[in-house]
């Protein structure tokens, strides 16, 4: 068995494509070498800033012998019809052909073999049809190369049992060597195989394996932080942006000047974060300290003292910016920037920002009377977007709504409201943290509804993929706030309420409907996540009246408890049952079996018997999920077990006697009613 080596090597690809695009070339590979009846061991894909590379292991030396068999002619056919054969086939003369037994006669059958082909001629194949399939979300062409690559390619290095594939690719051929880090070990480097390769290019300071860059990165940060009794901020995506710029990482920190420690944390971080790609660090009570973590991709002869300097005079310039914004803003109070929303459209159809800040206002005192404690929400509300007319926000747009609760707390507006403007854009998704202020919920609520509402009024609703307008997220953050808030939210009246605020020709009814049917798809998607069937969710939305959330829950926990028990399961195959030969029976006679049943008609004991615990189940049932004690409801059903198994195993459903028959139907009929009653059981799977 050999190894498979191979390099693109490039100038800088932009970090956030690395990894995709070296995932994406193994799987291309792989499904080349599938294809040709090639299968490795393993397949490792490495990228870096200037290269993406893949390793195969366990290729055999030569595909494996194949053969075809190909029908001809029967024996007998005209000789126009053998010679085709023949030549299609390959073969020189019938001698070489096989004769067959078929069900219609004889046949002759060709029976082709072709050797293997050398597993490196193969390679190449595979390869450069693969190098052009990349799907790179960018990409260029340079000079007069009419190849698209994310930058340009420089070289490529593909090696099999240690030699060298000739595969070519935008006007470059492979060879047995790559290049070494840019300024530190520049030059050309012969390698054998990938441990040579991934060796001495460790060598050329270029750190192949991406995971080991990340680990040299947080170890080595941590370690100069501690010795400041500082800690570094977790941050997962810029540690993944960052270990993709560097091949050699190098960590260092820096000083943040202390003239900008006035300006909020959250800016700090997020000049140095979005802008510079510098880690932050938190002294021992969680404050912003005014230390940085840049991660040079160089060694120095003064130990990096030059590139701190260069980065603390870089970010002081950016941050001096940071500090005009935060100064200007300030001199105007965040009310009169409310106005100048109407400059900025929402959304063509559904008006400016400032619309919709008109319609949440509403909105909000509607839904304030839902959520207790909550009230000044109106004020909120109005106040929740106009931090994107400010200087900062327009720098910083990721500090929106942030900027907005410093602001509003600069000119003396409650705490509440303030927060509720930090707030309101939350649960961004499922691992952000969800408000639990009464004010932030109301908001959060009424900033979602009213998106949700406008674009299913204009018809812009998810497609497939598609969502352009955050739907789905919007629709899943609601969720989020009524079931974490415990909210008795009836959605279909906020609904029919947040679409007052548009066409008043509407049907609202129908877009409210609409818009439950599209929520009963996003809890289904948000409790799967925590293990919940979807099915049942589906077995309670079925109902057909069912829109509050915290309702539905309960109904589905007690749903799952029941059928997880043995009166449970067996009740639902009773169902099915019943369910299946009422069908059946009314398809047949064209008529329902729905209605009272006659006592007298039955004509069995064990169906007199189930028609007085449906009776009493049903009374129990009707009581219980008045006083909405779903688990009391189903234990009432529980109590239908017994009757039901002995009216199946003692009573002829189909009597032939017609008045017994109609009244057993019923009586079936009447299970499926009483069941209907808390959940529909045609949706349960399984």
């Amino acid at each position: 068995m050999a190894e498979l080596l191979l390099e693109i090597f490039s100038e800088e690809i932009p970090a956030r494509m690395q990894t995709r695009a070296a995932d994406d070339l193994a799987r291309l590979i792989g499904d080349g070498l599938k294809a040709q009846a090639l299968t490795p061991t393993k397949i490792e894909a490495h990228a870096g800033p200037r290269r993406v590379a893949v390793v195969v292991d366990g290729l055999p030396e030569a595909q494996p012998e194949s053969s075809e068999e190909r029908k001809g002619p029967q024996v007998g056919a005209p000789d126009a019809a053998i010679q085709g054969f023949l030549k299609a086939s390959g073969l020189s003369s019938l001698d070489q052909a096989e004769v067959r037994d078929m069900p219609k006669g004889k046949f002759y059958f060709a029976v082709i073999k072709r050797p293997g082909r050398p597993t490196a001629v193969v390679l190449k194949e595979i390869i450069e049809a693969a190098l052009p399939q990349l799907p790179w979300p960018k990409s260029m062409r340079w000079a007069t190369n009419p190849t698209r690559w994310v930058r340009p390619v420089q070289g490529i290095l593909c090696l099999f049992a240690g030699k060298v594939v000739p595969v070519s690719f935008a006007g470059r051929t492979a060879s047995d060597e790559t290049q070494g880090h840019r300024f530190l070990s520049p030059g050309a480097i012969k390698v054998t195989d990938f441990a040579d390769y991934r060796d001495r290019l460790a060598k050329a300071h270029v750190l192949v394996d991406a995971g080991a860059r990340t680990k040299i990165i947080v170890a080595e940060l941590a370690k100069l932080a501690a010795a400041e009794k500082l800690t570094v901020q977790d941050d997962p995506g810029l540690l993944a942006e960052v270990t993709g710029l560097v091949e050699w990482p190098v960590p260092l920190l820096g000083t943040i000047d202390a003239a900008f420690m006035d300006v909020p944390a959250e800016v700090l971080t997020s000049a140095m974060r979005k802008h510079q790609k510098y880690f932050a660090l938190n002294r021992a009570d969680g404050s912003l300290a005014n230390r940085f973590g840049v991660i040079a991709n160089m060694t120095t002869a003064d130990n990096g003292k030059a590139i701190v300097a260069g980065n603390e005079r870089v970010l002081r310039a950016r941050l001096s910016d940071a500090k005009f914004f935060w100064d200007q803003d300030r001199k105007d109070k965040l009310e009169s920037r409310v106005e100048k929303l109407k400059e900025r459209v929402f959304h063509a159809k559904l008006g400016t920002v400032f619309d919709k800040v008109d319609r949440m206002g509403p909105l909000s005192e509607w839904l304030e009377r839902l959520v207790p404690g909550a009230k000044h929400t109106r004020r909120a509300a109005r106040l929740a977007k106009a931090d994107l007319s400010t200087g900062m926000v327009g720098e910083f747009p990721d500090l929106q709504g942030i900027m907005g609760r410093y602001y509003a707390l600069n000119d003396g507006e409650p705490a509440a409201i303030a927060d509720a403007i930090a707030q309101h854009y939350s649960p961004l998704g499922p691992h952000d943290r969800c408000p639990s202020a009464p004010v932030s919920v109301v908001v959060a609520l009424a900033d979602k509804i009213d998106s949700l509402v406008g674009f299913f009024a204009i018809n812009e609703k998810p497609t497939g993929s598609k969502d352009p307008f955050a739907l789905r997220r919007a629709a899943l953050g609601i969720i989020r706030l009524i079931l974490e808030n415990k909210l008795r939210l009836p959605l279909l009246a906020a609904f029919e309420y947040a679409l007052g605020a548009y066409d008043a020709n509407a049907d609202r009814a129908k877009t409210a409907r609409e818009l439950l049917d599209f929520f009963a798809d996003r809890l289904k998607v948000h409790l799967k996540e925590a293990g919940v069937r979807h099915d049942l969710v589906s077995a309670v939305f079925a109902l057909g009246n069912e829109d509050d959330l915290l309702r539905l829950m309960a109904r589905v926990e007690a749903l799952t408890a029941f059928l997880a028990t043995d009166d449970g399961a067996n009740l639902l195959v009773a169902y099915r049952r019943g369910a299946n030969i009422v069908r059946i029976e009314e398809k047949k006679d064209n008529v329902s079996y729905k209605g009272d049943v006659a006592a007298g008609d039955l004509g069995a004991p064990e169906a007199d018997a189930l028609l007085k615990a449906l009776a009493t189940a049903e009374t129990q049932v009707d009581a219980a999920l008045h006083r909405e004690d779903f688990v009391a409801a189903m234990t009432a059903l529980a109590a239908l077990r017994r009757p039901v198994d002995a009216f199946f195993d003692k009573v002829t459903v189909n009597s032939d006697q017609p008045a017994q028959r109609k009244a057993r139907l019923r009586l079936l009929a009447r299970i499926g009613a009483a069941t209907g009653r808390v959940a529909d059981f045609a949706q349960i799977e399984g």
